[in-house]
């Protein structure tokens, strides 16, 4: 396993680069990478939280840090119990995001161990004689299939800042797996959805895990034992990384997308040649604070533009129930995400303005389309080039707006010494593609990808590609005090397909504007404006907030099964301050630390 660093703006002219640095400490890579030591006073050393989307989950991770251990090896150890109980979501046959902070440095370091692209992969790959495929066919096939960086990013994070064995962050993992564990209502649900789908006769060994003799789901409480799965973990803890990337795994990890029907083109070599890549995350100032997010290509500057707009179009904090506030929350988002879905794509293939989306004269241009009382029936991407004189054209690349699917998981970890990880894990769709190796089911990650690689003659920016990533929704963010980062204020993230961008920044706003506690923004209604039809989560939202942002030229649409997945800490004096979404089943856990 090999990392890879990449300059998150290698295409930028150096010139404009220049320009767009002056005042950003820490925010893009430079030569000589300046950080801020922290003080060494620190209201909250001893006590440590993790939040995740089950309690065994964070037990794991709690676990570690009372031994001692990081944020690393917490993460690491919840993660790996999340790909057992919660297979729906994440696993080692898919990717995620990290992104974390080092109190003593105030150093943010962002890796990247999201899935990539075979090197048999086509930008033509989703479509078949030119038309896209039936959904279903699309997302079992093995065409979907990208080579997995979990395991990888494991590796690289423990490399960095793991402080107990690597062997010792798998035990509570291998344990569940082979004394067994009850399925939760969740995993149940989810598979039962799946049962009339004729790919489950496809995959008989997914078919014996979640169903039983007479085809029936196994019901919520099912203690289920995975003998398989323990035996990939202690293979992992024993030989590291390679007994995932090389030899008999990899073989029956590639085995299981290459087989019929629709096989895909994951080799061997693909594993073997993984590599995590190391990327400067995207920071910006929200009121008095510093937020850092995911880079491309992720989503976490398109949460950077919207609380920029936001808060050009909210001059002075509402609160929660303000109807202006979340008017301009609506149309910062529309804008937004029309920026991300136009431009966002593998910064690595191709150039991403992501400094001009965020620049400060860009979004002052931006926001004169969020203020309006009547908004535009359809925003269209900005043309920054325009306002700011360099950058991406805007006709460079053909519209795209794919969807993506929410089989994804979020965990946030902050140990006794101040330090976090903000971790969003995926395999796409739930429980992937359904294929099965090694005790887990392997990620559809490529339908991330623009189905059709083409619009109106011109190319798309996220059009499949040998060896791209794909672009993601996933924005595991963080908040300083300032942009010395010499204080987090808040580490958090989620799950939820496309919808993670809104997700995300409607609970930072809750904590950070409308002052309040992290459980509290957590449960606000989600409300997702991508494209030209909103959407406010009607069960959670008073009647009156959603008839008052029913103004004329806005299609407000009243849903339900927004399922966010959000899992946020905040440092509140004295103590931390934990919450997970009640639309799952996670918890939020602190614990003291005795001192080593």
């Amino acid at each position: 396993m090999v990392l890879r660093i990449f300059p998150l703006f290698r295409w930028a002219s150096l010139a404009a680069s220049a320009l767009l640095l002056a005042g950003c400490e820490g925010h893009w890579p430079r030569g000589t990478d300046h950080v801020t030591r922290a003080p060494e006073s620190f209201a909250l050393q001893g006590k440590a939280m993790a939040a995740s989307a089950d309690p065994r989950a964070t037990d794991a991770a709690l676990a570690m840090l009372a031994k001692g251990g990081s944020a690393t090896d917490a993460t690491i150890a919840a993660m790996a119990v999340l790909g057992l109980v919660e297979p729906q979501s994440a696993g080692l046959g898919g990717g995620g995001f990290w992104l974390a902070y080092d109190r003593k440095t105030a150093k943010v370091t962002f890796l990247d161990g999201r899935e990539t692209a075979p090197r048999g992969a086509r930008p033509d790959m989703l479509l078949e004689n030119g038309k896209e495929l039936d959904f279903f066919e699309t997302i079992s096939s093995g065409h979907v299939v990208g080579t997995p960086g979990l395991v990888a990013l494991f590796a690289e994070a423990h490399r960095r800042s793991g402080k107990l064995p690597w062997a010792e962050l798998f035990a509570p993992a291998i344990r569940l797996a082979e004394e067994g564990f009850a399925l939760t209502s969740r995993t149940s649900d989810l598979a039962g959805r799946l049962a009339p789908r004729t790919m489950l006769d496809e995959n008989p060994p997914t078919r014996a895990y979640l169903f039983d003799e007479t085809g029936k789901v196994k019901p919520a409480g099912t203690m289920v034992r995975n003998p398989d799965y323990a035996a990939t973990l202690r293979a992992i803890a024993r030989d590291g990384p390679k007994a995932f990337y090389e030899g008999a795994l990899a073989r029956e990890i590639a085995a299981a997308a290459q087989a019929g029907p629709r096989g895909g083109s994951l080799a061997i070599g693909d594993l073997a040649a993984y590599k995590v890549t190391e990327r400067a995350p995207a920071c910006g100032p929200f009121r008095k604070y510093w937020v850092c997010s995911s880079p491309a290509p992720g989503s976490g500057q398109t949460v950077v533009q919207i609380l920029g707009l936001y808060e050009r179009a909210v001059p002075v904090p509402e609160p929660a129930a303000s109807a202006k506030a979340w008017s301009a929350f609506i149309e910062a988002s529309r804008a937004g995400y029309a920026d991300r879905d136009h431009f966002v794509a593998d910064p690595s293939f191709v150039p991403v303005p992501e400094v001009e989306l965020i620049d400060a004269d860009y979004l002052d241009a931006r926001a004169k389309i969020v203020a309006p009382a009547a908004p535009p029936a359809r925003i269209q991407a900005g043309d920054h080039h325009a306002v700011l004189g360099h950058g991406v054209k805007l006709d460079q690349w053909g519209a795209d707006s794919p969807d993506q699917s929410s089989g994804t998981t979020h965990l946030t970890v902050i140990d006794a010494n101040g330090d976090s990880v903000a971790l969003t894990a995926t395999i796409e769709a739930p429980f992937g593609s359904y294929r099965w190796a090694g005790g887990f089911f392997l990620n559809n990650e490529m339908t991330d990808f623009a189905r059709i690689p083409t619009k109106n003659g011109k190319p798309v920016a996220n059009a499949a590609e040998a060896l791209k990533t794909p672009r993601s929704s996933m924005s595991p963010s963080m908040v300083f005090t300032s942009p010395a980062r010499t204080e987090l204020v808040m580490s958090a993230g989620s799950p939820g397909g496309n919808s993670i961008v809104a997700y995300v920044a409607k609970t930072l706003i809750g904590v950070l504007d409308m002052e309040l506690s992290a459980q509290a923004a957590v449960a606000l209604p989600n409300i997702v404006a991508r494209g030209d039809q909103p959407r406010i989560e009607a069960s959670r939202a008073e009647r009156s907030l959603i008839d008052a942002l029913k103004v004329p030229g806005r299609d407000l649409r009243e849903v339900q099964g927004e399922e966010s997945g959000l899992h946020v800490i905040v440092a509140r004096g004295d103590h931390y301050e934990g919450a997970a979404d009640p639309r799952r089943l996670g918890t939020a856990r602190e614990i003291t630390v005795a001192p080593k």
